[in-house]
This record gives structure tokens, sequence and C-alpha cells, in this order.
């Protein structure tokens, strides 16, 4: 487009320059320069000079253009329009029942592992103090999670298993709720808080404990249903 533009302004000053000013009018001679230059390249000559994108436009990033509601669920609904952090409003949603469970993993390794199947423990019964301490942590997650809404709980139970082929706990966590917002986050919570007081328990005898594997494993209810994992 620049190229035609030269080209049309050398074209133009040559014949404008050509003809007699005394046998033709300034307003003739346009007309003719335009016809000509039509016939030439197509379409009328474009007037003015010629544009140039300047620093600013080039420099800015492209523009997402903004999806239609329902277009892509795959969007981050705790960021505000400028981009900062918000607790989601949750009221134009209809209750429903909803549930979750989690699971996590956390090895002990043979020796720990041996003295908590024998509940020698100096802090005591590992499993037991572990689960209430994960039921407790699911009634708090909207204290430790700062954009959690606080949801009243109608149910939540947590077991603890000890596997031998790992030499670990193997944790597994339900939470429910009637309300407008899901749980997951109370079901992973309590798995976390329970992992956790399993370490606390045994770190005396060990401080290569890993706790590992903490996920969701499925939830019901809410608008995008039934979910699972699948291994």
């Amino acid at each position: 487009m620049f190229l035609r533009r030269l080209a049309v302004s050398s074209f133009c000053s040559r014949r404008f320059f050509s003809s007699n000013s005394g046998n033709n009018d300034l307003a003739r001679t346009i007309a003719e320069l335009n016809k000509e230059m039509e016939s030439v390249f197509g379409e009328h000559p474009a007037s003015g000079p010629p544009s140039f994108p300047n620093n600013d436009s080039m420099a800015q990033e492209p523009q997402l253009a903004p999806q239609e509601e329902g277009e892509n669920e795959l969007v981050l609904t705790h960021i505000g329009s400028t981009g900062e952090a918000q607790m989601v409003d949750v009221s134009p949603k209809q209750s429903s029942k909803r549930t979750a469970i989690s699971s996590g993993k956390v090895i002990l390794g043979k020796q720990v592992f041996d003295l908590v199947v024998a509940n020698q423990m100096a802090k005591g019964d590992v499993l037991s103090v572990a689960k209430i301490a994960g039921i407790s942590g699911a009634k708090h997650t909207s204290n430790l999670i700062p954009l959690c809404h606080n949801i009243p709980l109608t149910h939540v139970s947590i077991n603890l298993s000890l596997n031998p082929q790992d030499f670990s706990v193997d944790i597994e966590a339900e939470a429910s709720s009637t309300g407008k917002t899901g749980v997951e986050m109370e079901a992973m919570t309590a798995v976390s808080v329970a992992g956790l007081t399993v370490y606390d328990m045994c770190k005396a005898a060990s401080k290569s404990i890993q706790i590992t594997d903490i996920r969701l494993v499925s939830k019901t209810g809410g608008k995008s249903g039934d979910w699972s994992r699948e291994e």
C-alpha cells in the first residue's frame, strides 16, 4: 500500500506540472487524474499521506475478544474484572445437595509404620487423633483458605488405613452440604490436616515422612454436575 501511494503521488506530480494551467482549470485536472489512477490501479486513489503504525500500537498486547456467557466454562471465577482477587457471589445459584471425596497418602517408612501399628508412638493413637483433626480442619476451611465461603457442613467422614505395601497411611475424606457452593475444598482440607497430624504425631521417630497425592476423587451436585477422577 505504501509503494502504491508513492507511485500515485509521483504520477500525479508529473501529470500536474506537465499540464497547461492556462488551458485547464484545477478541478478538471484533478478529475482527469483520478480517472486515470482508477484505470491503472482498479480503485480510486487514496487521499492524504500514507499512515504508519505508531510505536504505542505496535507495543500493545493483543486483546482477547470477550466470551459469551456459557461459551467456555474454564474460567477463573476468583478474579475480578481488573485482575484483583475476589470472593465469588453465589447468591444467584440454586441450592442443591453437594458431596466431595478426596484422598491422600502419608508415607511413613517401615520403622515408623511398625511403631504406628503397635500403637507405640509417644503422642498416642496416631490414626484416632488424625481423624479428629481432619474433621476439625474441614469445619475451618473458610478460615484457612481466604476466598472459600463459610458453608454449613451436614456431614464429614474420614477414614485412615495402614497400607503395609508401601508402609503408608491412606486417607480418604468425604464432605457433604446442601447449599450454593461445593465442598471440594472442605474434603481436601480434611485430608491435608489429617496428613499433617499424622506427620506431627510421628515426626519424633522420623523426619523423612512424606505427605503426598492429595487430590479430589469425585464430587456431586451443583451447576457442573457430577465428576469422578479417571485413573
